[in-house]
């Protein structure tokens, strides 16, 4: 048998990753299985095998391309603005975006992996990390430029800002209720703003 080209292998390893996303998505984790994965994925169970070893291993390379497109989307839609409001609601309004955008993916990070015993310490986690550390930099920026108080707690607000809008995304998540993302987005900003920024 002729040796696979490295395209061909990335673009099964693709097919795997976009079959595990389907499967996931539609039976979470412990309902979805490796077979049923390789046949969305047109491929045989112990091929599946060759590129990822377990389950749990392509759930995480699943949410880790999910957080790498994400990560770079969201820097490039908020980092495009200059002041801290423009730059905090562009941050607001694509998170919330990614809800309604990915929302079967959102419901099992929220509900099946990080409350996991392995996910402390993951590469998971890490990318959680990275993506809401976007937020602690442009209050850091903020403070500097004089936009913020320089007694702001910027980890205590990323605490805030996501915890709230998960809490309003859940009920969206799980099929009830709507989410209203540029309203949301403009009242949560206002809201923040008020409390947190140098007046005048």
């Amino acid at each position: 048998m002729p040796a696979m080209s490295p395209e061909r292998m990335q673009d099964r390893y693709d097919a795997i990753l976009d079959a595990a996303k389907r499967a996931f998505a539609e039976k979470g984790y412990e309902g979805a299985s490796i077979a049923e994965i390789a046949r969305i994925a047109r491929i045989s169970d112990g091929l599946a095998y060759r590129y990822f070893r377990n389950k749990r291993d392509l759930l995480f390379a699943v949410l880790q391309k999910f957080y790498e497109r994400i990560l770079i989307d969201l820097e490039t839609k908020v980092f495009k603005n200059d002041r801290f409001r423009d730059r905090l609601e562009a941050l607001i309004k694509r998170h919330i975006e990614v809800f309604v955008s990915d929302t079967d993916l959102c419901r099992l990070f929220i509900a099946e992996v990080r409350v996991a015993s392995d996910y402390e310490g993951s590469s998971i986690q890490e990318m959680n990390r990275r993506y809401t550390s976007v937020l602690i930099r442009i209050v850091k920026d903020a403070v500097k430029t004089g936009e913020v108080r320089s007694d702001v707690n910027p980890k205590l607000l990323r605490d805030v800002l996501f915890g709230a809008i998960e809490h309003l995304a859940w009920r969206y998540v799980n099929g009830r209720g709507q989410l209203r993302v540029a309203q949301t987005a403009r009242e949560l900003t206002t809201m923040l703003t008020v409390g947190i920024c140098v007046e005048g």
